[in-house]
């Protein structure tokens, strides 16, 4: 087993999805969720988006709260500011992911239009959640949405990356680290019988 601590191993998760999402090498990454990071604390995000028109911004914010929504343990990805997050690494970023993530957008529309009607935005939620059904599970999903799904699991980790390196994301794992520990009574006697384990002796 290494020596991985739990914080590190979120931070090559958030890494890892944050790289496969923009296509970016995992050094880019890394740096761009410093930025990001560094932006939270700071409160320098603005209100309004840099990157994302007024109609992909109520788009996004809709959609990672399929993804993420708000329960009895933590608020959703929109109040952890998952989309502010996305158009932060999006607002100066390299085209290709700028792209994707317009067509992407603009796939989900249009797929709805031609399904319901109207956008995914006026769509009911019912409705949202039968087309997002389809295209979730890559090995399920039908060839002609394979657009569809590629999106899909891009925006899914990019939402994922927002969440689990915000404050909220952090609590929500339970994370226990960054805390003084006076005295060290070793692990719990529970915790040592649920993995199976005892202390040499």
């Amino acid at each position: 087993m290494s020596d991985l601590t739990r914080r590190d191993a979120v931070r090559v998760m958030a890494v890892t999805s944050l790289a496969a999402a923009l296509d970016w090498t995992p050094a880019q990454a890394q740096r761009a969720l410093g930025l990001a990071a560094a932006a939270r604390r700071q409160g320098t995000q603005a209100s309004q988006p840099s990157f994302f028109s007024a109609h992909e911004w109520d788009t996004v914010r809709v959609l990672v709260d399929l993804i993420i929504p708000r329960d009895e343990r933590s608020g959703s990805a929109t109040d952890a500011g998952v989309p502010e997050f996305m158009d932060f690494l999006l607002a100066d970023g390299d085209d290709g992911p700028r792209t994707a993530m317009r067509g992407g957008l603009a796939w989900l529309d249009n797929e709805c239009v031609e399904r319901f009607g109207h956008t995914f935005v006026e769509s009911a939620d019912a409705e949202r959640r039968a087309l997002l059904d389809l295209i979730a599970w890559p090995a399920k999903a039908p060839p002609e949405l394979s657009h569809g799904v590629a999106f899909f699991n891009r925006f899914r980790d990019l939402t994922a990356s927002g969440f689990w390196s915000s404050k909220m994301g952090i609590a929500d794992l339970q994370y226990m680290g960054n805390t003084a520990v006076l005295e060290w009574t070793g692990c719990p006697p529970e915790a040592l019988a649920k993995l199976g384990v005892r202390y040499g002796g």
